[in-house]
């Protein structure tokens, strides 16, 4: 085929793409979380370590702040832990379009988070948990970390994403609060607040016997314990009690169902394990009391290594949302889908957990499909641009735009062919008129609002103006046709020029 010819065929194939709504342009590939899976819940960025709260009809989701480390020469260091020191937030009405809520800049000392930090006698942040309570007729938010392996400590607000407060200014336990005495791990926190108000904080692990412990060690370390919290929430009660976990490693974890309290906890890797209690897999206990004693019950939660590869430590925290109960936990997929190898950092998924009528949990069955998304998405309320279920290949980062939610953040790092997207948004037998966005830039560019995929019906394109400062913000509108019923949205975003294109901070559509 001559030049000329393969010259022309190539005009016409443009041609033909604008004239049925498809770009020429190759749009970004997903990491982890691939276009109708709801996991990993976010591959944008990472989180370990996940709790759930349910609060006011969405679930928010508290993670240790895994972050990329790196050699001197760029390639990716094994995970540390050393970036751990704040908690990433995200939350979701309706478990597949998941709003970013930053970071809390928890551990303070030595001038950590840059000086910003909360917690000002604190190294680190690990694995946190959360509760609410009325406190004075108000509900009062209070979030629990571990600061290293070293002992536990809270943080409060009045909202589930902050601000957040320091309220006693030192750690809440200690190696020396009474009963704390064997525990070789004083970290994992799991804070339970039963029916009658009441607050009960659960930690600890690790196994007795230095790098040699017998199997008595392993089989029964004996270093998981729980105790009652003051009615303020930010104090203790009298002496920890054992919890006598058989192969207990770490991650402690309490639910209530049916009148039962469920003490659940990682399995250690270590020692001759009997068939009931697999190394690095979910265990539970149950009781009739919070504080036990407890009876081992089984397993229901494998190693995410046999479902996705990878292995490494299994960390899990059971929730109801919506009358069903499901599991968040974490796995390397999204490092895994960069890498080539997890490289130990972790990223949250969530799956269905059932229990049985005898009160037994069924073993989870884990995979990328996850939840289905349980409400539409109503697209003629403003949106955060940081609430999205897929995304090719931008980040998010903290944003002076007015308007927005504590700690609001923006997508950024957009770049010609990226795109964010949202799962099942309602438009109606109406329809929409109009869709506008928050948007800055010094550069502009274009959001084409596609349809059901990034190369889906072009419904509409905004034109995003230099606004004259990456932070000088400016809605812009424009019309759109075509659209009724439900759709995934996406919205593709379109320039020249190698650097970000725009920040976007939120949209919106009006109804005809």
């Amino acid at each position: 085929m001559s030049k000329k010819c393969s010259v022309c065929l190539w005009v016409l194939a443009l041609l033909l793409s604008c004239l049925f709504g498809e770009s020429a342009y190759a749009a970004s590939t997903t990491i982890a979380k691939h276009v109708g899976n709801s996991n990993p819940l976010i591959d944008h960025h990472l989180g370990a370590d996940p709790f759930a709260l349910t609060y006011n009809g969405r679930v928010y989701i508290y993670m240790s702040s895994d972050d990329y480390e790196y050699n001197s020469d760029g390639t990716i260091k094994d995970n540390s832990f050393a970036n751990l020191n704040k908690i990433f937030v995200i939350s979701s009405a309706d478990m597949v379009n998941w709003t970013d809520h930053g970071a809390i800049p928890v551990a303070g000392a030595n001038g950590a988070n840059g000086g910003q930090g909360i917690a000002k006698w604190a190294g680190a942040s690990w694995a946190p948990s959360i509760a609410v309570k009325k406190i004075n007729g108000k509900d009062k938010f209070f979030l629990y970390f571990a600061n290293s392996g070293g002992g536990i400590g809270v943080l409060t607000s009045d909202s589930p994403i902050g601000p957040w407060t320091d309220p006693i200014g030192k750690a809440l336990v200690t190696p020396s609060t009474p009963g704390m005495s064997g525990v070789v791990w004083l970290f994992d926190p799991a804070v339970f607040v039963d029916d009658d108000g009441t607050g009960y904080l659960y930690a600890g692990g690790g196994v007795p016997g230095g790098s040699n412990p017998t199997q008595g060690q392993w089989a029964n370390p004996k270093t998981a314990r729980v105790m009652k919290l003051g009615p303020d929430m930010t104090s203790v009660v009298g002496s920890a009690a054992t919890i006598d976990a058989p192969f207990m490693f770490e991650d402690s974890g309490m639910h209530k169902h049916n009148g039962k309290y469920y003490y659940s906890y990682c399995i250690n890797f270590e020692g001759t394990h009997p068939a009931d209690k697999p190394p690095g897999e979910i265990g539970y206990m149950t009781s009739s009391s919070p504080m036990g004693p407890f009876t081992y019950r089984g397993h229901f939660l494998k190693n995410p290594g046999a479902f996705f590869g990878g292995g490494g430590n299994n960390h899990h925290a059971v929730f109801n949302f919506k009358n069903e109960w499901y599991v968040v936990y974490h796995t390397q997929t999204v490092s895994s889908a960069l890498f080539g190898a997890g490289k130990g950092y972790r990223s949250p998924h969530i799956n269905k957990l059932v229990h049985n009528a005898d009160g037994s949990i069924q073993e989870v069955a884990a995979n990328y499909a996850g939840v289905t998304q349980l409400s539409n998405l109503n697209p003629y309320n403003r949106v955060e641009a940081e609430t999205f279920a897929w995304n090719g290949r931008i980040l998010t980062e903290k944003s002076s735009a007015p308007g927005g939610p504590v700690n609001n953040q923006h997508v950024t790092s957009i770049h010609n062919g990226d795109w964010i997207a949202v799962g099942n948004a309602d438009f109606g037998a109406g329809g929409t008129r109009t869709f506008k966005a928050n948007v800055a830039s010094t550069v502009g560019g274009k959001i084409e609002v596609r349809l059901d995929s990034a190369n889906g019906k072009l419904v509409g394109t905004l034109n995003v103006p230099s606004t004259g400062g990456a932070q000088t913000w400016r809605e812009i509108e424009t019309a759109v046709s075509g659209v009724t019923g439900v759709h995934k949205v996406f919205f593709v975003f379109t320039g020249t020029g190698t650097g970000n294109l725009f920040n976007f901070d939120y949209w919106q559509f009006t109804q005809r």
